[in-house]
């Protein structure tokens, strides 16, 4: 066993290293791992693995634990109706669907179908708002409606898990189990609340006194670990109980303290689950329904993609509506953690879930994809009315020695408050039709449209212009933006933010000579900050 770890811990290194290249997600290294492992070592035979799954439990343990550190009740009421609301409707209809087909299309009983439909209907959390991060676009509105929606679909992990321990248990009547079922979560709920609310914050102020890492994160094991064994003692899953003990301690002032020391753990830990998911492919059964798992992957996405569309172009206009719809299309781990219990208590067939596995990989293989390239895509699908983009409302024509601002989300906002304030003449271009309704309400001279148009920047004079500021998040975006601006004006000066050295490096080669690195001016403004607050206390002295 030592030596398939050892062995393990290095392809999954070395192939990551190579992954990461393509911007392919670690889970999908460490699913590939296992499956080299099982078929370099001939070890997959499920029987082998019994430890390394046990171990490997816990990484969804660990994840189930820092979901629940994000669940504070604050938290859930600021996006009660992204969360609820839109979140409710997309899993709620989508299980629903997908449980119809799968028992009139494929055949399959009651209790599985409805396992597949649950399944089906969540999404990436882990990859999604990785890539959201990176791209800058969690502030945008399509970022904060597909948080609020992935929030929801974490909290429905809950009910799924109680789901499949309840159909586990053969030969009692549904509503006997289901009142056994509401004691022992009452019970388990009432007990975990009682040690939140009167024991958890001193016990937790006593062991910060200590001042010893290692005894805090010793705590915090114990923490976990211990609500996660007292709900499997009861018939829970421990996944329930740690994510119950994370939601206790997202009320307390040391959440940050704790996720922080306990990500290694749940990383590491996760990492071993993918192994073993891996290591139960099985390349026989991928053969003899390569095209059935094609046809599941286009047809889920079509569908999901098309219900949360439907669903949140009544909230929301239609192009932020599509875009939240792309960024959520793929399958989630969760759906890897549901089939591989499922199939463990015999719920679902070993081949379905195994087409159902390698489908929900595609899928997260492609995402990072899509999420690279999702302004692109739903300009294709969605283009910008034409009408929109090129009516500039009250702004005037006839602009000269003015200057462009593209871009009105948080950075351009604050730019436009500074020419504003030095009654500086300006336009904005804005993609985002309902922040630029809401600054024509305010007079505001924003107009929707999309820079990296010719003819917008042409309508908009820009070559009587005195100057361009881009103040774009989006770095796809960004480029192409700076490439037409270069190509209509080249001697109009353009100042151009970005956020790292690579990225100003990328745009150097365009010929632009005035690029702002948003590291390099943070750390140049607190240096100076703190050289003030010194020789401020020297002349004190």
């Amino acid at each position: 066993m030592l030596e398939i770890i050892v062995v393990g811990i290095g392809i999954a290194t070395i192939l990551n290293l190579f992954l990461k290249k393509f911007n392919i997600p670690t889970i999908i290294g460490f699913i590939v791992t296992g499956t080299i492992i099982a078929y370099g070592f001939g070890l997959h035979d499920a029987k082998h693995s019994h430890e390394l799954k046990l171990i490997a439990e816990f990484g969804v343990v660990f994840l189930m634990f820092t979901i629940g550190l994000e669940f504070s009740v604050k938290h859930l009421i600021r996006m009660k109706k992204e969360v609820f609301l839109y979140g409710g409707l997309q899993v709620v209809l989508t299980t629903i669907v997908i449980t119809l087909i799968a028992m009139y299309g494929f055949d399959l009983t009651k209790k599985a179908a409805v396992i597949v439909g649950a399944a089906l209907a969540l999404s990436s959390t882990a990859i999604v708002l990785k890539l959201l991060n990176e791209n800058g676009d969690i502030n945008q509105e399509y970022g904060r409606r597909s948080l609020g929606i992935l929030l929801f679909q974490d909290i429905a992990v809950i009910p799924i898990l109680l789901m499949i321990t309840m159909f586990s248990v053969q030969d009692v009547p549904v509503n006997i189990l289901l009142l056994q079922t509401l004691i022992a979560a009452l019970g388990l709920f009432a007990g975990l609340w009682f040690v939140g609310k009167y024991l958890l914050e001193p016990f937790l102020y006593e062991i910060t006194k200590i001042n010893s890492h290692e005894i805090f994160i010793g705590s915090i094991l114990f923490l976990v670990l211990g609500a996660s064994s007292i709900a499997h003692l009861i018939g829970f899953s421990y996944s329930l109980g740690a994510f119950l003990a994370g939601m206790l301690i997202a009320e307390t002032r040391y959440k940050y303290q704790i996720e922080a020391d306990l990500i290694p753990f749940r990383d590491l830990l996760l990492g071993v689950f993918f192994v073993t998911v891996g290591m139960q492919i099985d390349f026989a059964i991928i053969s003899n329904y390569l095209l059935v798992i094609l046809l599941l992957l286009v047809g889920l996405i079509i569908l999901k993609v098309s219900m949360l569309y439907v669903i949140l172009q009544f909230a929301t206009v239609k192009r932020v509506a599509l875009k939240s719809a792309l960024s959520l299309f793929q399958l989630g781990e969760f759906g890897l953690v549901v089939f591989e219990l499922a199939s463990a208590k015999n719920l679902v067939a070993p081949a379905t879930s195994q087409v159902l596995i390698v489908v929900i990989i595609l899928s997260m293989v492609l995402t990072p994809f899509l999420l690279r390239h999702i302004s692109s895509i739903t300009d294709y699908l969605l283009p910008p009315p034409e009408e929109e983009t090129l009516k500039l409302g009250h702004i005037q024509k006839d602009y000269s020695n003015h200057i462009i601002l593209i871009g009105y989300g948080r950075l351009g906002k604050h730019v436009a408050k500074l020419l504003e304030r030095d009654g500086v003449k300006y336009v904005a271009i804005e993609q985002n039709i309902k922040a630029v309704e809401d600054a024509r309400k305010l007079g505001k001279p924003v107009i929707f449209g999309n820079a990296a148009q010719k003819h917008i920047l042409e309508a908009l004079n820009i070559h009587e212009a005195s100057s361009v500021i881009i103040a774009l998040g989006n770095n796809e975006k960004l480029y192409l933006v700076c490439e037409t601006v270069q190509e209509v004006a080249p001697n109009v000066k353009t100042v151009v933010k970005v956020n790292s050295f690579q990225e100003k490096e990328m745009l150097s080669a365009l010929g632009l000579a005035h690029i702002i690195v948003e590291t390099e001016e943070t750390a140049l403004g607190m240096y100076y900050e703190a050289l003030k607050v010194e020789s401020t206390f020297i002349e004190t002295t």
